[in-house]
């Protein structure tokens, strides 16, 4: 059982979010669903909530009603991928219909206003290099980035 749960807050398009998610990611299900019924404040049979898990991580996502809370940077969802193909996946199912402007240094915001970070193994690798020189030139290329292009940093990072 996994102690700490991600539980996300949509003004009223948790469902058509939670599908978007399991359409992309490989290990993907909705656990359950609660529905609003007479218990509960809210349109009789709507989606209250559901359980649904990526990649073996748990998640609970609401229907909750708008001016409550929304999604911000502060916090986003880290995805490590072993290949450009995995990044180039992960970034083009995300980002659509998402904001192009909050796309930097394989950070994007996706059209439900969640955050994501779409980040190469290797990228971490290069960063933590004892050698300060490469883990700059690596940094620099990362910058100027949108989505993260593995053959493009290790030119950089090997750059004598």
């Amino acid at each position: 059982m996994q102690k700490i749960i991600p539980f996300l807050w949509f003004d009223d398009k948790a469902e058509e979010a939670v599908n978007f998610y399991i359409s992309i990611f490989k290990k993907a299900k909705i656990v359950s669903i609660t529905r609003y019924g007479e218990e509960v404040p809210g349109p009789k049979g709507k989606v209250m909530s559901l359980n649904f898990e990526l990649e073996g991580q748990e998640f609970i996502a609401l229907n909750g009603g708008p001016g409550v809370f929304t999604f911000s940077g502060a916090i986003s969802f880290f995805v490590k991928c072993k290949t450009q193909e995995e990044v180039d996946h992960y970034w083009e199912k995300l980002s659509q219909g998402g904001d192009e402007k909050a796309q930097q240094c394989g950070w994007l915001k996706d059209k439900y206003g969640v955050y994501w970070q779409i980040i190469p193994d290797v990228l971490g690798e290069m960063l933590k290099d004892p050698d300060p020189e490469k883990a700059r030139r690596a940094t620099k290329a990362m910058l100027q980035m949108k989505k993260i292009d593995i053959k493009s940093l290790n030119e950089a990072y090997e750059k004598p």
